[in-house]
């Protein structure tokens, strides 16, 4: 059903063309759900007047930057709402205050080259940050593999500019006034009941952060992983940090999964900015790929860890990586012979080349076999990674499914990606009971089905099973706080009663889009090319009819 007409006065793009919505029909992730128009607004204003208007008829909004986000949050029946046509002018730096002030349109990677210039950085690193605009990290709390270190974005968030469900622009910072509308009152009995039910994880995206909120009372931390679903940010003020001057590296390798969690204790003293884990499944895979002695190297090793250090002065740094190799050596597979240690920058790109071995293998499936995005975010205790990986292997097996996994070993956050075979007539279901499994292996392992990346629509079923019935009502009253009509991102984060497996961009009940903008999707999604304007695919020439 096709939504009122648009408000007049808007100077973005607003359409309800079948082209146009085929275009946002997908992100990254599982899903494809064709939404009802597309608006892009060409400023804060555009967005302030279709709030507005999105308010006075009901209809749905689903904020969305590059679209890169795994969970659904970006895609939705509503309104899509594509924020990239925000103006985005150069990132305003202060370097005597490493403060940086942003347009929420810029991607992450022309922040941190503008912060570059002065030698500043922002230290969360999502793989993503080619593509990935602030806005769309600071609505899922993104973090990456230096968050061990550093943790995920919200600590770096200082203040954000957001269009509230009533069309006014706010001002969120820390410590500051906000609207007591927009402050869900919590009583003392609320708040022990947050800590009582929290999760004890490193890192953790999993619904509204009430336990930032109890802890700093900033508004603030509710927005930050918000996905969408409380407001609409078009500003954020960042904090910043200095780069260091060097870095080394690490290769560890390990016998058993055993081992990872006392190899991450045994390097905790040194204060590595990222403890990487390439698991016997991702090491399978990238096999083929490999030189002969590296092949050598990992034939034996049930788990790689790859482990990066920084410091200001070399020689320093070089006496604190032999000192953090040392520590490493009786966990390590044939002791210091598993060990090796990289300072030049040759040497370092090359221990960590095995860590980006598998994207290209992933990315060039064939359409019978697809990479699946559905249990890829867990975070568990750093002394449970073994057990959940395991877990996660035995449910794969169970279900004859293939898994690869890797991650984040310093924080316990694992990701997987699952490769069915479409031919297969039961993969859906067969894919639909391993989230089954696994959630409840995570939940189990005292975890979090999203360490950073969100709730979205994927994970929104699981949300009781994990913080229990009142925490997640507590949830509900921060979204009717903030959007009392229900129309921001309705189904993402807070469960809307759809089942998590449904309306799939793979399979014979994928919804149809034209073939040429299904292919130029999949072609984003194979090489990453998240960057690229959507509506674009929607103006091309049709190449062909509906698929």
């Amino acid at each position: 059903m096709l939504p009122p007409p648009p408000p007049p006065g808007l100077r973005g793009v607003f359409r309800t063309d079948a082209r146009a919505r085929a275009a946002y029909a997908e992100g990254a992730g599982i899903f494809r759900i064709v939404p009802a128009a597309v608006c892009r607004p060409a400023s804060v204003d555009d967005v302030v007047t279709l709030v507005r208007w999105a308010a006075e008829h009901r209809v749905p909004l689903v904020p969305r930057g590059a679209g890169s986000a795994m969970g659904g949050g970006n895609i939705g029946r509503g309104v899509v709402l594509d924020l990239t046509g925000l103006p985005a002018p150069a990132p305003r730096i202060d370097p005597a205050h490493r403060r940086a002030r942003t347009s929420a349109s810029i991607t992450l990677g022309r922040l941190g080259a503008a912060a570059a210039a002065h030698g500043l950085r922002l230290p969360p690193d999502p793989s993503s940050s080619r593509w990935a605009t602030v806005g769309g990290v600071v609505s899922t709390n993104a973090a990456g593999a230096r968050s061990v270190k550093y943790g995920s974005v919200r600590r770096w968030v200082e203040r954000v500019t957001m269009v509230t469900v009533e069309g006014e622009v706010v001002e969120l910072g820390r410590s500051s006034t906000v609207p007591e509308r927009l402050r869900p009152p919590l009583t003392a009995l609320d708040r022990r009941l947050v800590l009582s039910r929290w999760p004890h994880v490193r890192k953790n995206s999993f619904g509204y952060a009430l336990d930032h909120y109890v802890a700093s009372g900033d508004v603030l931390d509710l927005v930050v992983g918000s996905e969408g679903t409380l407001g609409i940010v078009t500003e954020v003020e960042w904090r910043l940090d200095a780069t260091p001057a060097h870095t080394s590296a690490l290769r560890v390798t390990l016998e058993s999964l055993d081992h990872v969690a006392t190899l991450v204790a045994a390097l905790a003293p040194f204060a590595p900015s990222a403890l990487e884990l390439l698991d016997r499944t991702f090491l399978d895979l990238v096999h083929e790929t490999l030189d002969a002695e590296t092949r050598a190297l990992v034939a034996g090793a049930g788990a790689i860890v790859l482990v990066e250090l920084e410091g200001e002065e070399p020689a320093a740094l070089a006496e604190h990586s032999r000192r953090a190799a040392d520590a490493a050596a009786p966990v390590a597979l044939g002791g210091a012979a598993g060990v090796e240690t990289a300072l030049a920058p040759a040497a370092i790109e090359r221990l960590w080349r095995l860590r980006h071995a598998a994207s290209p293998l992933l990315a060039g499936l064939p359409e019978t076999r697809r990479s699946l995005q559905v249990i890829e975010d867990a975070c568990v205790p750093v002394a449970r990674i073994g057990d959940y990986i395991r877990a996660v292997r035995a449910a794969a097996e169970r279900h004859a499914l293939t898994v690869v996994c890797f991650g984040h070993a310093g924080d316990g956050n694992v990701h997987v990606n699952l490769l069915p075979e479409l031919a297969r007539p039961d993969w859906q279901d067969a894919v639909a009971a391993l989230l089954e499994e696994v959630t409840a292996a995570v939940v189990a392992l005292g975890g979090v089905p999203s360490g950073e990346h969100g709730v979205g629509r994927l994970r929104a079923s699981f949300l009781e099973a994990v913080y229990g019935v009142e925490v997640v009502a507590l949830m509900r009253r921060v979204k009717a706080a903030f959007d009392p009509l229900g129309i921001l991102n309705p189904g993402v984060i807070l469960p809307d009663g759809s089942p998590p497996i449904q309306q799939l961009k793979a399979g014979h009940a994928a919804a149809p889009l034209p073939a040429d903008i299904a292919a130029g999707l999949r072609a984003i999604e194979r090489g990453g090319g998240y960057a690229r304007a959507r509506l674009e695919l929607a103006d091309e020439a049709q190449a062909a009819p509906l698929s």
